[in-house]
């Protein structure tokens, strides 16, 4: 028998149970406890909480943030990290800005600020893939560097503006359907995008391939490299859009747009489910984790919670929750060491 043209045999994916037990543990369903519990706080800290125009407002503003976690949940479950896309931000918005004052066309500033953002991110994938020896985290904390310095140095102290004086580029952000924002409409559509890419297609297991086992992935024909290189330029294009939301939302922009933006996106998928080792996690719960976390901003943003307090809070409430994700999944584990 010829051994070498006999290809072993591969299992993709086992089908999970499908017991009302195991889908009330899924972690999506505890999360959406913690949201509740969330928007409960949020009436009873203040009358105005589900006021139509006060709370899409609120949504309004965590979304422009909460883009970003949707290529960053592609990062993680590669087992990689992008901390340069706050950076990104501020690059592409500053390039847009520049753009729109050179030319008058705020068309060609908005196509300018995704270009950017598109070429920041295939800088950091075509680095990662020429020298792969090198990890993620050090390779994009050099590029945040970079790009925000390139930032400070065009920008200087001032900053560049006059993008809301466009109705059509204003309305990007400010428009309605109704009392419901035309960017929220925006965000869910590219989510379903975003999920349908990562649960139901060829690229999106490849990808939970390449974070459960690079080399086996290689092994498997899997090319890993184009994999990556295609995440993280989606990765900046993402900070591109971002940034021209941010810039219809604020109208200018300044040298210090986009901070802390990565550690929010990495706090959201994290608190989603999603793995820090990579092959692990879901679309689903990186959304209701956005949520999570952007009401809870908005409840206390609502009472007059000084920015510092929010960031205790935010920080002992995402050591909380992964601490009780750890304990679940250690449960999980002996559990089913006893039954085999």
């Amino acid at each position: 028998m010829n051994l070498q043209n006999e290809r072993p045999k591969r299992i993709i994916e086992a089908n999970p149970p499908k017991g009302l037990k195991t889908r009330i543990m899924r972690w999506e369903f505890m999360l959406l406890a913690l949201l509740f519990g969330v928007v409960i706080l949020g009436v009873n800290l203040h009358h105005n909480f589900l006021v139509p125009h006060h709370l899409f407002n609120g949504i309004n503003i965590f979304l422009v943030r909460g883009l970003i976690a949707l290529s960053m949940a592609y990062c993680l479950l590669l087992g990689e990290i992008d901390l340069s896309v706050g950076s990104i931000v501020v690059i592409a918005a500053t390039m847009l800005g520049v753009v729109f004052n050179a030319t008058g066309s705020a068309m060609l500033g908005l196509l300018t600020a995704l270009a950017v953002g598109l070429l920041c991110g295939a800088f950091n994938g075509l680095i990662l893939i020429k020298f792969n020896e090198l990890p993620a985290m050090i390779v994009t904390l050099g590029t945040m560097i970079l790009f925000r310095g390139l930032s400070e140095r065009i920008l200087g102290p001032a900053n560049v503006g006059g993008m809301r004086e466009v109705e059509w580029f204003a309305n990007l952000y400010h428009a309605r359907l109704g009392p419901v924002p035309y960017f929220f409409i925006f965000f869910f559509l590219l989510a379903g995008v975003f999920w349908f890419i990562m649960h139901k297609t060829t690229f999106g297991r490849h990808m939970f391939a390449i974070g459960a086992n690079r080399t086996a992935a290689e092994y498997a024909g899997i090319k890993v490299s184009k994999v990556r290189l295609i995440v993280f330029s989606l990765s900046g294009l993402i900070s591109g859009v971002s940034a021209v939301f941010f810039s219809s939302w604020v109208g200018s922009v300044r040298s210090d747009v986009g901070l802390g933006y990565e550690i929010e996106a990495i706090a959201m998928c994290v608190l989603g489910g999603m793995s820090t080792a990579g092959g692990k996690g879901s679309m689903p719960g990186v959304l209701i984790a956005v949520f999570t976390i952007g009401l809870l901003r908005y409840a206390l943003s609502l009472i007059n919670v000084n920015p510092e307090t929010v960031r205790i809070i935010m920080g002992a409430l995402l050591i909380a929750v992964v601490t009780v994700q750890s304990v679940r999944n250690n449960i999980s584990l002996r559990a089913a060491r006893k039954k085999a």
